[in-house]
């Protein structure tokens, strides 16, 4: 036609959609780039915006999908469409995401700072919600690569932005990673912080799967850090806590605190794919493990000046040798005085007997004193 309208907008939407049931990718493309010059005058932006969504999503299974966007990004910026080409670069950067390819997406990201940036190199603060979306997704990438240094710095510089309107699902994406980073520091307090807000972020997002997920990572932080304080007593979790999803960590957290290691271990055995099923947290069930078995064994020490180690194995379920190592380090920790004879394999508390003894003296003490008080009443 002529002029280019709405009818001749709508049908070649229509050849678009044909060539790619058809498998005719090559005419597809063809197509798609004739419809583009469509959307800048035909119709309004709400409605080319809407479509041109729709042909990208199918695109994506086709192995020129890179032309595709190519097409689409060239065309919103003949348009000065600039909103709409940062969405569709976010959105690119994203399938390089899934992809892993980090090269690729680091170029992207780079590339969409700068349109966020003034001339002089400063942050546009109009466009803080767009660059807290590009940092997101650099979190999300340094998260998987391990790179700590670079998530730290981002992770900071994102929470420096402040007064800016963004999806709750952005600030869940930040605040999860952030989670993640403080755990690998063992930074357990702040990455507790950090679940909670991601939990929060994420309710408020309807982002179900991704909450849940954080509760489970914010219930490890709250055992880690050795709280005493139960994450399902906030009014935020408090109705997550029969939660399906949920139910293997509440027991968890109460064996946990109350040290009982044998439902500890049940439930980690009955609960293998809800709990050890996430990498995440099973990088840290050792640690759990080992801070159960540690609190458990200085109840147990208690009253005494002298134990088997055996007897202590077979209270805590584990080996020998792994109780002599918990000894070794609570006694180099100055947790406990003593000192482990290992050919008998007893662990002599050296310290308790000398406590032992200035108790017996001041006991001794006490009783003179009073029998000498008994004895001035007496005279009076």
């Amino acid at each position: 036609e002529s002029q280019k309208g709405e009818w001749g907008f709508k049908a070649l939407k229509r050849m678009v959609k044909l060539y790619y049931q058809n498998a005719q990718i090559d005419l597809m493309l063809e197509k798609y780039r004739q419809f583009l010059t469509y959307t800048k005058t035909a119709v309004t932006r709400n409605v080319s915006e809407k479509a041109i969504s729709r042909i990208l999503s199918r695109a994506e299974t086709t192995t020129q999908l890179p032309e595709f966007y190519t097409a689409t990004l060239t065309a919103m910026k003949e348009a000065k469409n600039e909103k709409f080409w940062f969405k569709i670069n976010t959105k690119l950067a994203n399938l390089y995401f899934q992809k892993e390819d980090y090269d690729a997406m680091n170029q992207l990201c780079a590339e969409l700072l700068t349109s966020c940036t003034k001339a002089d190199g400063s942050l546009d603060q109009d466009k803080g919600s767009q660059v807290l979306e590009v940092y997101a997704l650099q979190i999300q990438m340094y998260t998987l690569t391990r790179d700590n240094k670079k998530l730290k710095q981002i992770y900071e510089k994102s929470l420096q932005i402040k007064n800016v309107l963004v999806h709750p699902r952005i600030t869940g994406v930040i605040r999860e990673c952030g989670g993640k980073m403080h755990m690998y520091e063992r930074d357990f307090v702040q990455a507790h912080t950090d679940f909670f807000e991601a939990f929060k972020a994420y309710d408020e997002a309807g982002a179900a799967a991704r909450r849940i997920q954080c509760l489970k990572y914010l219930v490890l932080a709250n055992m880690l850090m050795k709280s005493d304080i139960n994450p399902f007593q906030a009014q935020e979790t408090r109705d997550f806590r029969n939660d399906k999803e949920v139910a293997a960590m509440t027991g968890l957290i109460e064996a946990y605190q109350q040290n009982d290691i044998p439902a500890f271990e049940r439930i980690l055995q009955e609960n293998e794919e809800s709990i050890l099923g996430d990498a995440f947290i099973r990088l840290y069930i050792e640690d759990l493990m080992e801070n159960i078995r540690t609190a458990k064994l200085l109840v147990l020490l208690s009253p005494y000046t002298s134990l088997r180690l055996p007897y202590l194995a077979a209270q805590l379920n584990t080996p020998v040798d792994k109780v002599e190592a918990l000894l070794v380090s609570l006694i180099l920790d100055g947790k406990i005085e003593g000192r482990i004879d290992q050919v008998n394999q007893i662990l002599i508390l050296e310290g308790r007997n000398q406590a032992h003894r200035k108790h017996a003296h001041l006991q001794r003490w006490a009783s003179e004193i009073r029998g000498q008080h008994h004895q001035l009443l007496a005279r009076l």
